[in-house]
């Protein structure tokens, strides 16, 4: 975890084309949609330029001015110090060994890379790593990347990264914005994926069997299985034998490290998390792209300022309905036997839920036949979900309402049962009130 194309309006040097024929090219550009296009590198999105407020940004605007500092330690350098300003619990470490990242030669399956994360921010710590690597949630411009050099300086700064992470964090994985992804892979004895084995990007869809490839799992499943916790000889070898473990001191030492797991939950949380953050960022987005072209084609075919295409609707419409699938989890994988983790996870992450006057929270889990008792994800109360352009969230919301109301009962959303509809429509109506009021 941790080259884009662009249509623009014809230029001034081109309008002795008739304006049909612009009109038509136009059109069929915006016909392919941002997730095609991925214009994000250019206006309106212009990624690398524009401002940003995610939190690492807003840590080290505080660490310029001194009103914060980062302590060192020869154990771990910062890593502890930035966990602490960012509000990342220790207990959110998920540990990997395949060879899919930056710092690729300082990880194995003896030295695994540390994932430690919060709603907003991952931050990503390797053995005698020469940096911290972070990635960071902005509520307008998606995943921002930096890295932080692991050596004792007076003034440590953050440094934003200007492309290189985009090679990996920015492709179809990551549903073509600069997102997150969680990878199942079948690493070899030095960790290199085995790719003739195939990988896949996870979420909370995918079979528990084909999940936590290259992870270190801790917790227990039952009869269920996954491919963490080994690794294997070549391509013909695919058994699995390593699930339920409730501790890892058999595989490697776990000193280094801030906690001794790798907790399921955590991963699990961690993936669903992952790409719901990234079909967020795809709306935003999306329907920025969407409204900057049509009122670009407002002004060549002379239309009334301010007016949204149908072509742009149809867009933005496409895209709330994909964002509402992650939301609502559909096409989740059941569980066939309990999940446990083996920290304190699960309870950490659900006492941070908004709760309604029966107690009821987007955070509670189940683990029991899928992942949360309420199936609507708590990145609804997301700073990135409250800054999606009014277009996209007024229109999701509204969608979301007719769900929850019964008016939608169309196969998508068969997996949420009259109950599941109620509750999550009487826990929105007190925690997040502001949905129905836009519905309307």
């Amino acid at each position: 975890m941790l080259c884009s194309s662009n249509f623009s309006v014809a230029s001034p040097a081109r309008l002795f084309f008739p304006v049909a024929i612009v009109a038509i090219v136009a059109i069929s550009g915006l016909a392919r949609g941002y997730a095609q296009t991925g214009t994000f590198e250019d206006r309106p999105i212009d990624y690398h330029k524009t401002p940003v407020n995610d939190p690492v940004e807003l840590l080290s605007r505080k660490l310029k001015s001194g009103e914060v500092e980062l302590d060192f330690d020869s154990k771990s350098g910062y890593l502890k110090s930035v966990l602490a300003l960012l509000d990342i619990p220790h207990n959110s470490q998920a540990l990997v060994f395949s060879k899919t990242s930056l710092q690729l030669q300082r990880i194995s399956p003896s030295r695994p890379r540390a994932i430690y994360f919060n709603d907003e921010v991952y931050v990503g710590f390797c053995q005698k790593g020469e940096i911290i690597e972070l990635a960071s949630t902005d509520p307008q411009q998606g995943t921002i990347f930096y890295s932080l050099k692991q050596e004792l300086s007076p003034k440590p700064k953050f440094d934003r990264d200007r492309g290189q992470c985009l090679n990996c964090h920015a492709n179809g994985r990551t549903q073509n914005v600069p997102g997150l992804l969680v990878r199942s892979v079948y690493p070899n004895l030095a960790g290199h994926p085995l790719l003739g084995n195939g990988t896949s990007t996870t979420d909370h869809t995918f079979p528990l069997s084909q999940r936590f490839g290259g992870w270190y799992v801790t917790g227990t499943h039952g009869t269920m299985t996954h491919i963490g916790n080994r690794v294997f000889k070549d391509e013909s070898d695919k058994e699995v034998d390593e699930g339920n473990l409730l501790k890892l001191d058999d595989l490697i030492d776990t000193k280094p490290y801030l906690t001794s797991h790798s907790d399921i939950v955590a991963l699990m949380v961690l993936e669903h998390q992952t790409q719901t953050q990234n079909a967020i960022t795809a709306a935003n987005f999306e329907t920025r792209e969407a409204l900057h072209q049509s009122y670009e084609m407002n002004e060549l075919l002379q239309r009334e300022k301010g007016t949204i295409s149908d072509v742009a609707r149809r867009r933005i419409s496409a895209v709330a309905d994909q964002l509402l699938e992650r939301l609502l989890f559909c096409k989740e994988y059941a569980l066939t036997s309990p999940i446990e983790g083996t920290s304190d996870f699960a309870e950490t992450f659900s006492a941070k839920g908004k709760r309604d006057s029966k107690g009821r929270s987007l955070r509670d889990l189940d683990l029991q036949t899928r992942m949360f008792k309420y199936p609507c994800s708590y990145l609804i109360y997301a700073p990135a979900f409250d800054g999606l352009p009014k277009e996209v969230k007024d229109l999701t919301a509204k969608r979301l309402v007719e769900i929850l109301e019964g008016k939608n009962q169309g196969e998508k959303y068969s997996h949420l049962s009259d109950s599941d509809r109620n509750s999550i429509f009487e826990i929105l109506k007190e925690t997040k009130p502001e949905l129905f009021l836009a519905s309307e």
